[in-house]
C-alpha cells in the first residue's frame, strides 16, 4: 500500500463490527487521490481483506498505477 501512498493515492480499508455480525460483507476498500480523474473512487466491499484487494488491485493496475506483487 505505500507505492499507492506514494502515487498520491489514499487507501482506506476497514471492517465493520455490525455487517460483520450480519454477515454481509464486513471489509470495505476505498482508494481515491490525485491520480483519479472526475473525483474517483476504486471501492470494494467483501467478506475478507483479501478479497477486496483481489478486485481493487486489478482496477487499480487498469487505471495505470503501479503496484508491486
Amino acid at each position: 500500500m505505500g507505492s499507492l501512498a506514494e502515487q498520491d493515492v489514499t487507501v482506506m480499508f476497514k471492517v465493520d463490527a455490525e455487517r460483520m455480525r450480519d454477515a454481509t460483507k464486513p471489509w470495505t476498500f476505498v482508494a481515491s487521490g490525485a491520480p483519479f480523474r472526475d473525483d474517483l473512487l476504486v471501492r470494494a466491499d467483501a467478506d475478507s481483506l483479501e478479497a477486496g484487494l483481489g478486485i481493487c488491485v486489478p482496477r487499480l493496475r487498469e487505471l495505470g498505477l503501479v503496484i508491486p506483487d
